[in-house]
């Protein structure tokens, strides 16, 4: 099954970011963007994830048009299907890190799973508010909101950019592991070229388009 079909995505601000970008993701499959800061990664994932509307072209979730889905369902699968991990962290900052989570669980019908805590090594700060977690703690609890929804296709922007080496790659071994088991994909982009070309797919976006890296 298809979970993600783009075709001729174009989109501007001020200026044209990227025209006629196509991209696909089956399950059990990773994608990676890689390309210079400033050329469109973040606007494009955003675009993949129906959080910004692209000025033409087409985006399919599940074999379905997202333009002609009903905004109820549109809703859904954003709660349940979706999982994005964004660079800012985006928590709730008066709400400790396990209210963050219940968040997340309550939305989309799953339990918060602790031995997914215990991996990223964050059991012992769920008391904690999110104001009194490190840059660290805070994106590993973003990446626990997202796989507690257990959601068919994970949108991953920079998610080890505040993660030592070590911590990464527990990460990244989660992701994949993660896919894997739960037929989902994923959509990456990422600076750091050595775990783009962990995925199956690599793509590079420059001079306004996404070019299949071999």
């Amino acid at each position: 099954m298809k979970l993600l079909e783009a075709t001729n995505i174009s989109h501007h601000f001020d200026y044209q970011l990227f025209k006629d970008v196509s991209l696909s993701l089956d399950e059990k499959r990773s994608v990676a963007i890689i390309g210079k800061s400033g050329s469109g990664k973040s606007t494009l994932l955003n675009i993949f994830s129906t959080l910004l509307e692209p000025d033409s072209g087409e985006v399919r979730l599940f074999e379905k048009d997202v333009k002609h889905m009903k905004h109820s369902e549109l809703v859904k699968i954003k709660r349940k299907e979706l999982g994005i991990v964004f660079q800012s962290h985006y928590l709730f900052k008066g709400f400790t890190a396990y209210e963050n989570l219940e968040v997340a669980s309550l939305l989309s019908g799953e339990a918060i799973d602790g031995e997914l805590l215990e991996k990223l090594e964050i059991g012992e700060c769920m008391e904690q508010k999110v104001t009194e977690l490190s840059g660290g703690q805070q994106q590993r609890v973003s990446i626990a909101r997202v796989l507690t929804k257990k959601p068919r296709i994970i949108f991953a922007d920079e998610p080890t950019g505040n993660l030592d080496k070590e911590t990464a790659q527990t990460v990244m071994e989660l992701f994949f592991e993660y896919i894997r088991r739960h037929d989902a994909g994923m959509v990456l982009v990422t600076h750091d070229e050595e775990l783009a070309y962990r995925c199956e797919e690599v793509y590079r976006l420059e001079e306004k388009q996404l070019i299949r890296v071999e």
